[in-house]
Parts: C-alpha cells; sequence; structure tokens
C-alpha cells in the first residue's frame, strides 16, 4: 500500500494524505456476501444515546467476513483483494476448492492466485489457519480465537500482529499488539502472519469533514460546557475543571484511572498488563 500525498491548494488539502488503493484488485464487493447493516448511530434500543459523538456518515454495505475459517482441509485460492469500509483492514475474496466463497481478512505479503487452507496440521505458511499448539515458538499471527470455536476476535485491525512466546500445559503464551502478555487455550485457532494495510497509521485525515464521512461527530473539551453539561464546566472566561482530578461526564475519574473489574474471571490469564 502506498500512500498519496496532497498538495496545498486548500485548507483542507494541507498535509491531507489518502491510500493510493494500488493493492485493491476489485471495486465491487460480492454480492452474495453483503448485507445492509443499521447504523445505530449511537443510540441502544430505546433510542438513547450510550455511545457519543457517533452519527451520520457515508452509507455503507456490510461485507461478512469469515473469522472461524471452518472449512477445515479444504484449499482456497485468493481470487480479489477489496477495500472494506467497515474496517481500516483490507479483505481478500477466496474460492474454495468445493465452490464456496467466502472473505478473510487478507494477510500482508498473501499474492493473488496464493492457496490458503485451514487444518490441524496446515503448513506454517501466510494465510494458513491452524491451531496454536501445532505452530513453532516465535511465529507470528492474527485472528485469534479466545475461546476454541469463537472465530477470531484478537488481532484485527490493519497493521496488527501478535507472537506465539512460549507453550505449557493446557495454554499457551502470546504477546498480543497491546503489548499484553496473556494465556489463551492451546485448541484455539489463529490465522499465520501480520494483517496487512499496515501504512494505514501514517494518514491524516485533513480536515473536519473526513471525520464526518466516517461517521465520527465533533468532541469539545468539557471545560467549555456548561456545569449542567460536564462537571468540569461553567465558571467565567477560561476557568480551571475546579477539581483535584479530573473526570468523566458522569462523575468517574479520568485520564489514567483504571477502569477493569478486578475480579473479572480472566485476569488470572494475563501475565503483563498492556501499557
Amino acid at each position: 500500500m502506498g500512500i498519496r500525498v496532497y498538495r496545498a491548494y486548500t485548507p483542507g488539502t494541507r498535509n491531507r494524505s489518502v491510500s493510493e488503493f494500488n493493492d485493491i484488485s476489485r471495486t465491487k464487493p460480492q454480492k452474495s456476501l453483503t448485507y445492509w447493516l443499521h447504523q445505530s448511530k449511537g443510540r441502544n434500543n430505546r433510542g438513547i444515546i450510550t455511545s457519543r459523538h457517533r452519527g451520520g456518515g457515508h452509507k455503507k454495505l456490510y461485507r461478512k467476513i469469515d473469522f472461524r475459517r471452518n472449512k477445515i482441509g479444504i484449499s482456497a485460492k485468493i481470487i480479489t483483494i477489496e477495500y472494506d469500509p467497515n474496517r481500516n483492514a483490507r479483505i481478500a475474496l477466496v474460492h474454495y476448492q468445493d465452490g464456496d466463497k467466502k472473505y478473510i481478512l487478507y494477510p500482508r505479503g498473501l499474492q493473488l492466485g496464493d492457496v490458503i487452507v485451514a487444518d490441524v496440521d496446515a503448513p506454517i505458511v501466510i494465510g494458513n489457519s491452524l491451531p496454536l499448539y501445532n505452530m513453532p515458538l516465535g511465529t507470528e499471527i492474527h485472528n485469534i480465537e479466545l475461546h476454541p470455536g469463537s472465530g477470531g476476535q484478537l488481532a484485527k485491525a490493519a497493521g496488527a500482529v501478535a507472537q506465539l512466546v512460549a507453550k505449557e500445559g493446557k495454554f499457551v503464551t502470546l504477546r498480543l499488539p497491546s503489548g499484553e502478555v496473556r494465556l489463551i487455550s492451546k485448541n484455539c485457532w489463529a490465522t499465520i502472519g501480520q494483517v496487512g494495510n499496515v501504512d494505514v497509521s501514517n494518514l491524516t485525515l485533513g480536515k473536519a469533514g473526513r471525520n464526518r464521512w466516517l461517521g465520527r461527530r465533533p468532541t469539545v473539551r468539557g471545560v467549555v460546557m456548561n456545569p449542567v453539561d460536564h462537571p468540569h464546566g461553567g465558571g467565567e472566561g477560561r476557568a480551571p475543571i475546579g477539581r483535584s482530578h479530573p473526570v468523566t461526564p458522569w462523575g468517574r475519574p479520568a485520564l489514567g484511572q483504571r477502569t477493569r473489574k478486578f475480579k473479572k474471571y480472566s485476569t488470572r490469564l494475563i501475565l503483563k498488563r498492556r501499557k
């Protein structure tokens, strides 16, 4: 993936960059693998906003991604590499030998025409999926299951990659993209390689409008609000927050406060917390 930088011929194009999309081989998705997905705009089933700063944005067609990779022993060929508006990673359309078609996350380095397979004893090749207990130490993986059969839940964003660092008993030790080191059942499956579109973190939006296209509404600081809207609000002119520590709009401690539940069942599986 390349990055194209604009010349500053308007204020919105100064420092603005976009993907070149030279890795995309087809623009229209596979119709049988798409459906319209309702955009909740941050509201729950009662119409109440539960996630702020969401709404608007371009209409999107959802692509159904195969995170389970459960067609065991049936090889598939990479047919296309496509853009997905629902994620920052690229997706790849694969045709299985039995005629089935599915979308998978596109692993970095995979080429059109390459053959991949999901099997218990699949070779350690980019794009293949197999259980963690059959992978050698140091293997770089993505699309990792948290529980056997649940489908990939970890390391699915563009450029994400985890590493298998140890095996012991019923568990293997993984170093996740966040820096967290944790235990996962050795029977969980994962895919070899790194998720593609690595340069997405180097893109610059350039103007507020591009955030609106993505469905993100403006965010303002609590200190510029009124007291009815935020605990930091109120006062004359530029006033301090009036508290010893900053808080969220609902009065909870903010900026550095740990929010993970202390008695969560999986805490014992975490060997090193993320930074």
